[in-house]
C-alpha cells in the first residue's frame, strides 16, 4: 500500500492498555503452551496496530514540523508511549515468568528472553510521567532545529540548503556559509542549553529513581546492550585514539596541500579538491531513477526490494520548508514498509544518504516476516553496519551519480567514514562525562567538549567561528539530545563496515558476490541475536579487537596512499 493511502487513526490510549492488560492476564493464566502462543500473537498484533500509528505521526510530522495538526499528533503521542511501555513492561515480566518459556524459547530462541530481560531494566512505572517529558523536550528539540529561517546571499535557507555553499570552492563562500549556520545555533544558544539542562536532569533523576547511581547504566539498557559494556567501549575509544587519529591527522594535512591552504581551517574541512567535490550530475528525481538501476543490478533481492519501495511510495527525500533536519528509516509494521526521510541538497551526500538509509530499509524488508519484532528490529549497532556496509556494497555502480567524478567520491567517501571515526567517539567520550556530571553547567560541558577534542581531533581550528570555539559544536548532533548513547553504534558498525569494503573491494579476488551474499543474510537475520554474535554469523570480526584496528587501519592507509588525490 502507498504510504499515502495508510489509514491512521488516533488510537485511544485507555481502550489499547486495557485490551493490553486484558491478553496479558490470559497469557499467564494460559493453561497450555499452544493456547500461550496463540494469545502472544495477538499481543503482536496489539503492539504492532499501535507502533503503526506512532510510526505514521512521526513520519508526517518530520514532513512539515510546522503543520498543527501533525504536530498536535506527534503530541499525542509523547504522552501515549510512556503508558503503552508500562504495559510492554508487564508483558515482558509475564514473559519471563511464564511456565511455557522452554517450549517458547524452543520454538523462537533464546534471545526473545535476553531482549525482555534488559528491557526490563530500562523501565520503570514510576518514571511514565518523566519519559513523558523527555519526549516532549525531544520533540521541541527537532522542533528548534526544523524552524531555522537563515538569510544567506539575499535567500531564506533552512539548514540542509545551506550545505552546498559549505562545500563551495570560493572560500569566501563556504566561510560565509558556515558562518550562517552556525550563526542560527548561536542565536539560539540559550533555548539548546535549557532544553538540553532539562533532559540531563530528567534522565538522571529516572535513574536514581530505577536504583542506578547514574543514566550510563540505564541509558546501555534502554540500547539493549547485552554482550558488550562501558569498559568495553572506554577500549574501543583508545583504540580509535591510537590507531585511526594519526591517520586521520595525515588525510588533513593531505587535504590541506591539495587545496593549496597555508591552515585548514574548520570552514574548510568540507571541501577536498581545488576543483570542488564529486556532486551528484542531476536532480534529485534523476538520483531516484539511477538508485532503481542501481539496485536492480545489485543483486536480485535489492531489485525486489526497490520496486516495493518506489511501486509504495515509501521515500520523502526532497528538501523543503519545515521538513525536520535529520535523515532516517523507520518501519511501519502493519504493511510490513520501510519508510525512507532525507534532505536532498545536491552534494555528495545525496547518494551516501540513500545507500545509507537504503542499507537500513532492505534489513527492515528482508526480516519483515519474523513473528516477533524483537527479532525485526535489530539493536541500533548492528542496524548501522547495515546502512554502512551498503554505501560501500554499492561502490561499483558510483559512476552511474558521479560519472568521470566516481573515484573522486568514494577518495572522500573513505576519507570522511575515517574522519567520522574520533568524531564518533568523542560524542560517546562527552556523553558518558555529562552523565557521570550531571549537575554540570553549561559552561562546564562546552569546556569539557573542547578538551575532548584536543584528544581526539588535536588539529582542529573554528578560526573567528567563535559559537564553535567556545565548546558549542555537539549542539547540532540530534543524537545526543534525542536517543543518549546512540552514537558508538556508528563507530562500531564503521569498523564491520570496513571489513566488508576490505573483502568486496578492495581485495577483490571473486569475493564480491560472496560478501553480498554474507551482507544479505545478515539482513535477513535482523535483531534475532545479540551483536557480536550477528557479527560472528556474518564472517566478521568483533570491532572491539585491537588486531582489526591494526589491520584494517594498514590497509586503508595504503590505499589511500596509492590514490593520486593530487590529480582529483
Amino acid at each position: 500500500m502507498k504510504f499515502r493511502e495508510m489509514k491512521y487513526s488516533r488510537p485511544d490510549t485507555d481502550e489499547v492498555c486495557n485490551r493490553f492488560k486484558d491478553l496479558i492476564k490470559k497469557f499467564k493464566e494460559s493453561e497450555s503452551f499452544e493456547s500461550a502462543d496463540r494469545i502472544l500473537g495477538e499481543i503482536n498484533t496489539l503492539r504492532n496496530n499501535f507502533n503503526t500509528m506512532r510510526e505514521i505521526a512521526f513520519i508526517n510530522y518530520s514532513i512539515d514540523t510546522s503543520n498543527k495538526d501533525y504536530s498536535s499528533e506527534q503530541d499525542f503521542f509523547d504522552e501515549a508511549q510512556p503508558m503503552f511501555r508500562d504495559k510492554e513492561t508487564e508483558y515482558y515480566q509475564a514473559l519471563v515468568n511464564s511456565p511455557y518459556k522452554k517450549e517458547l524459547s524452543d520454538k523462537y530462541g533464546n534471545h526473545l528472553f535476553e531482549v525482555a530481560e534488559i528491557t526490563l531494566k530500562s523501565f520503570s512505572h514510576e518514571i511514565i510521567d518523566d519519559l513523558k517529558h523527555e519526549n516532549h523536550l525531544n520533540s521541541e528539540y527537532l522542533k528548534l532545529k526544523a524552524s531555522a529561517k537563515v538569510i544567506f546571499e539575499g535567500e531564506e535557507k533552512n539548514l540542509q540548503e545551506l550545505a552546498p555553499y559549505m562545500e563551495s570552492k570560493d572560500r569566501e563562500v563556504r566561510h560565509n556559509a558556515f558562518k550562517a549556520f552556525w550563526g542560527f545555533f548561536s542565536d539560539n544558544a540559550e533555548d539548546f542549553d535549557k532544553i538540553y539542562d532539562k533532559q540531563v536532569f530528567l534522565r538522571n533523576d529516572m535513574a536514581v529513581k530505577m536504583g542506578y547511581k547514574n543514566f550510563i547504566e540505564l541509558g546501555y539498557a534502554r540500547m539493549q546492550r547485552m554482550d558488550y559494556d562501558e569498559k568495553m567501549v572506554w577500549t574501543f575509544r583508545e583504540n580509535v585514539k591510537n590507531y585511526i587519529v594519526p591517520l586521520t591527522l595525515k588525510l588533513r594535512e593531505k587535504q590541506k596541500e591539495r587545496l593549496g591552504l597555508e591552515k585548514l581551517f574548520y570552514y574548510d574541512t568540507m571541501i577536498y579538491y581545488k576543483t570542488g567535490n564529486a556532486t551528484p550530475k542531476g536532480s534529485p528525481e534523476w538520483i531516484m531513477e539511477m538508485g532503481k538501476k542501481m539496485y536492480d543490478e545489485l543483486s536480485p533481492e535489492t531489485g525486489e526490494f526497490m520496486d516495493f519501495m518506489i511501486e509504495n511510495e515509501l521515500f520523502d527525500v526532497f528538501s523543503k520548508k519545515g521538513k525536520a533536519d535529520m535523515g532516517y528509516c523507520n518501519y511501519i509494521p502493519d504493511y510490513k514498509s520501510p519508510y525512507i526521510f532525507a534532505n536532498m541538497n545536491g552534494t555528495e551526500d545525496d547518494i551516501t544518504v540513500l545507500t545509507h538509509e537504503a542499507g537500513h530499509a532492505f534489513q527492515a524488508y528482508r526480516s519483515r516476516d519474523y513473528h516477533f519484532m524483537e527479532y525485526s528490529n535489530p539493536t541500533m549497532e548492528t542496524a548501522e553496519i547495515h546502512s554502512m556496509s551498503m554505501e560501500f556494497l554499492t561502490y561499483p555502480w558510483m559512476n552511474l551519480f558521479f560519472k568521470e567524478d566516481a573515484d573522486k567520491f568514494k577518495f572522500t567517501h573513505i576519507n570522511e567514514a575515517l574522519n567520522f571515526l574520533p568524531y564518533g567517539v568523542l560524542v560517546d567520550h562527552f556523553q558518558h562525562w555529562v552523565y557521570e556530571n550531571p549537575e554540570a553547567s553549561p559552561e562546564a560541558r562546552n569546556q569539557r567538549w573542547l578538551e575532548l577534542e584536543k584528544i581526539y581531533i588535536p588539529d582542529m581550528d573554528y578560526g573567528d567561528l567563535e559559537f564553535l570555539k567556545s565548546g558549542r559544536r555537539w549542539q547540532k548532533q540530534g543524537h545526543i539530545y534525542e536517543m543518549p548513547f546512540y552514537y558508538i553504534d556508528y563507530c562500531l558498525a564503521q569498523i564491520c563496515a570496513f571489513q566488508f569494503w576490505s573483502k568486496a573491494i578492495q581485495k577483490g579476488n571473486g569475493q564480491y558476490e560472496n560478501s553480498m551474499k554474507e551482507y544479505i543474510e545478515l539482513c535477513d537475520r535482523g535483531g534475532s541475536d545479540t551483536f557480536l554474535n550477528l557479527v560472528k554469523g556474518a564472517n566478521l570480526r568483533s570491532p572491539f579487537s585491537e588486531e582489526v584496528f591494526i589491520e584494517i587501519g594498514k590497509e586503508l592507509e595504503e590505499y589511500l596512499d596509492g590514490i593520486k588525490d593530487r590529480d582529483f
